[in-house]
């Protein structure tokens, strides 16, 4: 891909502010991209300006803050691909938010007398070989000190390399003694917000509907709405995007909100970092002075016992101090195993809403949807054609599309029922078996196990019915269509926890047993069988 030549794309030099060529160069790289890295296009990136060549960067300014970090972080090496076969020109890309300053353009004179610091910077326009561009180191979302930026820049600067800003908020090692709480958006190192992940991107369903009112509802009224908000689903169902769009949603309403996003994983990390390093005061400070702290798959703190205790005490902190508290799970609290009682009482303080997999209808407006970001024009045909395919998770719909991008690239072809059956025909799409009638199912167990189906819709315990009737919902949640809610309601009126321990204990007996497993083997072929 990268060998492509650079005269394809309208190669050019004259990169003066303002001037026509540049956004000749800007069409250029566009094209440039959408033919060799199309699985990173958007079509947001219309949007973003091109303000021309500076000590070998070209500047290119995104339309809000969340856009030029996730440009920032995401796509250095594939802008700047671009940038070099559009101009046939070594330079780099660096990308500015709205209100960053832009410097003086190469080939144009720089104004007299000293220049003007940089908000927020003590770095003058020009200062350190930086042709005027306002370089800024950041901590938690705003500017560190003056020094520490300027040694960044320079760096950067001689290197001949984009500069890019210093996220530092979840280092324990590397944070201040004292966390300062004027940050606008406090960011987990390992957590990118991705302006895909919006409101106006989550299609809500049957399924979704509430959890998706909810979320709208915390980001309008943080604090006051509901507190705690507990979200959960299985994989891929769309609880980041959810928590993510929380977070977007309440930075642009109060930009000096304080809002810490982190998965689980990185909470316990830290927290075992600075207990070995001796900074649990900092760690500490960092977690219960925010606004808003959003922790994804909460599930983890299973039988982290000194762990789930520090999470305890930060919750109260900020429950106590009306600060919103949201948070994601596999399961709902109740079926998180291992998990603290204290801790599942106070997650359903507030509200609990689960995610369930999207309908044929819902999945085939998600397809129309992502394909939209990307700038592509999903023919309905074709969405109907994927989503009859793929109903696992939303993931699955969105790598379909992803694959229909580049095949339409690479083949120069439009997206239409044709190709998508060339591309993803061939394949077992579906990681789901062959679908079955819930009846065939009840029939194979009943039969193994001797029991009738009224035992299993009833309300007996007993282990020769409780076994039985766990792996009926069990097949059902993995050879139908049936939601969790539908199968319960088909055994007795159960609940979809019901449905979801009943899953996750006939998954665990699969591992440990093995005459167990052979067993639910022989009854998964007998109904392939039934259904070829």
């Amino acid at each position: 891909m990268s060998s492509t030549s650079p005269r394809q794309f309208g190669k050019a030099t004259n990169l003066g502010l303002g001037s026509g060529t540049d956004r000749e160069i800007w069409a250029a790289m566009i094209r440039f991209l959408r033919a060799t890295h199309p699985e990173i296009c958007r079509q947001w990136f219309e949007e973003v300006e091109p303000m021309g060549v500076a000590s070998g960067l070209l500047r290119l300014r995104a339309h809000s803050n969340v856009h030029r970090d996730y440009l920032q972080r995401q796509c250095v090496k594939q802008f700047s691909d671009a940038a070099q076969a559009a101009t046939g020109r070594l330079i780099s890309v660096r990308f500015l938010g709205p209100n960053d300053e832009a410097g003086p353009i190469e080939g144009r004179k720089a104004p007299a007398g000293p220049a003007a610091a940089a908000p927020g910077t003590g770095l003058a326009a020009g200062s350190n070989g930086s042709a005027g561009t306002a370089d800024r180191s950041w901590t938690g979302g705003h500017p560190a000190s003056d020094e520490q930026a300027a040694s960044n820049h320079a760096s950067t600067a001689e290197a001949g390399l984009p500069y890019e800003p210093v996220m530092k908020v979840a280092s324990e090692a590397a944070a201040p003694a004292i966390v300062p709480t004027d940050a606008p958006v406090a960011y987990d190192d390992g957590l990118v917000l991705n302006p895909d992940y919006s409101f106006e991107h989550f299609v809500p369903g049957p399924g979704s509907r509430l959890a998706h009112a909810a979320a709208i509802a915390v980001s309008e009224k943080p604090g006051r709405a509901y507190n705690p908000y507990f979200v959960h689903g299985n994989v891929g169902l769309g609880k980041t995007h959810l928590l993510q769009a929380i977070c977007l949603n309440i930075a642009n309403a109060n930009p000096d909100a304080v809002i810490y996003y982190t998965s689980c994983e990185g909470f316990m990390t830290q927290f075992m970092d600075a207990v070995q390093a001796g900074a649990i005061s900092r760690f500490r400070y960092k977690f219960r002075h925010v606004d808003v702290l959003v922790v994804d798959d909460i599930h983890f703190l299973a039988k982290r016992d000194r762990t789930q205790e520090e999470f305890f005490h930060t919750f109260n902190s900020l429950y106590q101090s009306h600060k919103q508290i949201v948070i994601s799970s596999d399961a709902a609290p109740d079926d998180i195993p291992d998990l603290e009682e204290r801790l599942v009482s106070r997650f359903k303080w507030g509200l609990v809403t689960t995610l369930q997999p999207p309908c044929f209808e819902t999945r085939v407006e998600i397809l129309r949807s992502k394909a939209k970001i990307r700038g592509l024009e999903m023919p309905k045909d074709v969405a109907e054609f994927i989503a009859g395919r793929l109903d696992t998770n939303i993931r699955e719909l969105e790598g379909a599309i992803v694959k229909l991008q580049v095949v339409s690239a690479v083949e120069k072809v439009p997206i239409d029922l044709s190709m998508a059956h060339r591309a993803l025909g061939g394949e077992n799409t579906s990681r789901q078996p062959p679908r079955v009638q819930i009846q065939s199912i009840v029939e194979g167990v009943t039969s193994f196990y001797g029991v009738k189906m009224t035992d299993l819709q009833s309300k007996r315990r007993q282990r020769s019915i409780a076994l039985p009737r766990q792996l009926c919902m069990y097949l059902a949640r993995k050879h139908t269509r049936f939601s969790l809610e539908e199968i319960g309601g088909h055994f007795g009126g159960r609940d979809h926890t019901t449905v979801m321990h009943a899953v996750r204990t006939i998954e665990d007996r699969r591992t440990s047993e093995t005459e167990f497993n052979l067993i639910v083997k022989q009854l998964e072929e007998k109904m392939r069988l039934g259904v070829s």
